[in-house]
């Protein structure tokens, strides 16, 4: 039976493409690493959300966030309150979109040890080795620097037909794929509806919300607490992975929720 892995990436305003880790989006860099307004409603509205329900989360969390005392508190305080249903992944060191620059084995894989190290030593028993590529730029490179740094399962393919490049120039989502299976790093791939994006920025970018919300509408049954980790890091189980941002739930002053149906959450 497939079941349905909920995953939430927690980006600031400053490390999205258009600030941060990009070679040509980059064009307004904001140097300071205070969380901006919208993303401490997004954390409330998260909390809110949560507690609406008791199903599984894993949020996937750039290390340089940990830089900052009030992310930590908060995140602290919801590890400490949920700990049989907060998860933590890692989403890199910073946000930077590899595959969108020249390949550097050796310089990505340091970043993911630093990254790794530094998430798993704040989060403990509740880190998993699993990773999102910051953006899902993801090339076939990378592969091997991740499983090198201890990462067993990868959330990051998201083959669409407005997502192509994100697996690097030349390169194709299939080779990621390959490269994947040759290493044993278990791939976690984005829900797609008609070869459409139907997460993150397209829960909310017209007409792509809508196809979205349609899809979340009939996704399979949420995993359960207990069997998370048990299934995300089987290969052979089938998981559909849903993923949606901390800024998100800034939206609508503070009210949004993901589409998910109120029959699947509380099934």
């Amino acid at each position: 039976m497939t079941v349905t892995w909920l995953t939430v990436d927690c980006d600031d305003i400053r490390h999205i493409p258009k600030h941060q880790g990009h070679p040509t989006r980059s064009k307004t860099p904001i140097a300071s690493n205070d969380l901006s307004a919208k993303f401490r409603a997004g954390l409330s509205g998260f909390q809110t959300w949560l507690a609406s329900h008791d199903k599984p989360v894993t949020l996937f969390v750039i290390a340089d966030l940990l830089e900052n005392r009030e992310f930590c508190d908060w995140l602290n305080d919801m590890m400490m309150h949920n700990q049989s249903r907060i998860t933590i992944g890692c989403h890199g060191l910073n946000h930077k979109s590899w595959s969108a620059w020249p390949e550097d084995s050796s310089l990505f894989r340091e970043s993911i040890t630093q990254a790794t190290s530094t998430i798993a030593k704040f989060a403990k028993t509740l880190y998993r080795p699993w990773f999102r590529a910051p953006a899902g730029y993801m090339a076939p490179w990378m592969v091997k620097p991740l499983v090198q740094c201890g990462i067993t399962v990868d959330s990051s393919i998201n083959d669409s037909l407005l997502t192509r490049t994100k697996s690097g120039r030349g390169n194709s989502w299939q080779q990621v794929r390959e490269v994947c299976d040759q290493e044993n790093l278990i791939q976690r791939e984005w829900l797609t509806k008609w070869n459409m994006p139907i997460n993150g920025p397209a829960l909310s970018m017209f007409p792509l919300s809508i196809l979205a919300k349609r899809a979340w509408k009939k996704l399979p049954e949420v995993i359960q607490a207990e069997q998370l980790t048990q299934i995300i890091e089987d290969k052979h189980a089938p998981v559909t992975t849903v993923y949606w941002h901390i800024l998100d739930h800034a939206r609508q002053r503070g009210s949004w929720r993901p589409p998910i149906p109120n029959s699947i959450l509380n099934h």
